[in-house]
């Protein structure tokens, strides 16, 4: 089990209804930022490889994305909505299923 401490700014013109909010948005932000910042990586890496017609593409990088492993949820994004795996041509198999044995 993970400790943590949040130290909130304390000024009598929060009321407590306030306290909740701080507390959640600290708790936030540093997740969304994460996630930003991999979409924007995604996003680059399609623009430089595809150049001029990136924007064709960007169902792959929703597909790739909702399909890799989180770790937070310990699933990938589709699986924890869906409560199954995506079922799709590139994800039928099992890894090593269709290997050669003679490699």
């Amino acid at each position: 089990m993970k400790k943590s401490t949040h130290f909130l700014p304390v000024k009598t013109s929060f009321s407590s209804e306030d306290y909740p909010m701080l507390y959640v948005t600290k708790m936030t932000d540093g997740q969304a930022e994460h996630t930003i910042q991999i979409l924007e990586d995604m996003l680059r890496s399609c623009v430089i490889y595809f150049k001029g017609n990136w924007d064709h593409h960007l169902h792959m990088i929703e597909f790739a994305y909702n399909n890799s492993y989180h770790s937070s949820p310990r699933m990938a994004p589709f699986e924890a909505l869906y409560c199954r795996r995506c079922r799709s041509p590139f994800g039928w198999f099992e890894v090593g299923e269709f290997a050669n044995p003679n490699l």
